[in-house]
């Protein structure tokens, strides 16, 4: 009996170390009709989801495309990306042939522009419009840190990333797609663009949006983040005209401080939306990006960019001042929004007056808040929102009150 007792237990013992070695030899499971279960594998670690929301496993130091294509087409991931650990939610793998197709050939007329770290080219991939960001392999960091904070946060108000891909020199994160493109394009002199003026609702309500986005990852992730490149550059318009917070590749975890939270870091972003004590000392806090989110206020209200130069001398040594110190000065002869004409014009042209004063004298006045010298004169996100809230409400009910005005009412929603 002894003995039969010890044969059972080796063989249950046999069957569990057979089991177990199916995943470290890079085994899929299949389902009955004997066809693979995931498309895809994940980098990274030895499991991680599948687009399934089912787990798989590979061998770490390359990916395969599982799909059943005779090629057997493999990819050589760059060893620092192998070795990085990190949690991964559904992203996909796409191969280079699907992200060189899509883009044919990454063309000029695909195009949308240049990013911090990379090219942003069109593409439909897999019948879905997508956004694809192409970088050299050299990107590697800037590449983890958006796979790092885009494979754990999603918020309605933050770009979504689909997926990506690599070649032996190249990386290309793949994002959902924003139809009107950049905040930037429609504000900095949008008919040369080919866009419309935003009037004064779509522009309240994109400022309501992309803080909130903020809020989020400041307020309400498991880990806290600081954006460290907050512009109008890097906040993206959907179809319509909601706005996405987007280029995560400089965003840092922030740790907790004596004073706070905050990441000591080389100083990196763009200048004119940099807070004073991150030029100073290189320390990001969630007030940096506070203040550069009241930077990007400024603009939405007064339709000039960050940092501008004087006009009529742009040819020979233009002089170039921060939006910041215009919008000051104009706002020290502004104390209430029933006296506000040095304020007034400073105010986007663009808008031909139609606007609500008393919503506008309120941002400005947000915005200078954001913008304060001491950080900790400085609203937080979650303050920041809730005061565009209002700014909101109070802007739908101005708009309301135009309705008897037909020809003013359908020039507001038609430029929405």
């Amino acid at each position: 009996m002894g003995v039969v007792m010890v044969l059972i237990l080796v063989v249950l013992l046999i069957c569990l170390l057979c089991k177990s070695s199916v995943c470290f030899t890079g085994s899929h499971s299949k389902d009955p009709v004997g066809k693979s279960s995931h498309k895809f594998q994940i980098l990274g670690r030895t499991s991680f989801c599948s687009g399934s929301g089912r787990y798989l496993c590979c061998k770490s130091g390359t990916w395969k495309q599982t799909t059943g294509d005779t090629s057997n087409h493999q990819t050589n991931i760059p060893r620092a990306i192998v070795t990085d650990v990190f949690d991964v939610e559904k992203p996909i793998v796409f191969t280079y042939e699907e992200i060189l197709s899509s883009t044919d050939g990454f063309s000029d007329s695909n195009l949308l522009g240049h990013g911090t770290y990379g090219s942003v080219y069109y593409a439909v991939l897999r019948d879905q419009d997508v956004a694809i960001k192409r970088m050299t392999a050299m990107k590697t960091k800037e590449f983890m840190a958006e796979m790092r904070v885009l494979c754990k946060v999603h918020h309605t108000n933050l770009v979504e990333l689909i997926g990506y891909a690599a070649s032996d020199d190249e990386l290309f994160l793949v994002y959902e797609y924003a139809h009107k493109g950049s905040l930037k394009s429609h504000i900095h002199d949008p008919q040369n663009k080919g866009n419309t003026s935003l009037p004064w609702i779509s522009r309240v309500q994109i400022a309501l949006d992309a803080g909130r986005g903020l809020e989020y990852i400041h307020e309400h992730t498991k880990t806290h983040y600081v954006h460290r490149d907050i512009k109008t550059s890097n906040i993206l318009l959907d179809s319509a005209f909601r706005a996405k917070i987007s280029d995560f590749g400089l965003a840092k975890l922030v740790g907790k401080t004596s004073e706070g939270e905050a990441s000591v870091t080389k100083i990196v972003g763009t200048f004119g939306y940099l807070a004073p004590e991150y030029l100073s000392d290189g320390l990001a806090t969630t007030k940096s990006d506070v203040y550069a989110f009241g930077v990007v206020l400024f603009e939405l209200l007064s339709g000039k960019e960050a940092i501008t130069r004087t006009e009529g001398k742009v040819l020979v040594n233009p002089e170039r001042r921060s939006l910041v110190s215009i919008m000051l000065a104009a706002l020290r002869n502004c104390p209430s929004s029933m006296s506000m004409a040095s304020l007034k014009q400073c105010i986007d042209p663009n808008l031909m007056d139609l606007y609500p004063h008393d919503c506008a004298y309120k941002v400005a006045m947000l915005a200078r808040q954001c913008v304060e010298e001491d950080p900790i004169l400085r609203p937080d996100m979650k303050q920041v929102v809730i005061s565009l809230s209002q700014i909101v409400l109070s802007s739908v009910e101005w708009e309301a009150t135009l309705a008897g005005n037909s020809q003013v009412f359908s020039g507001l929603v038609q430029g929405r």
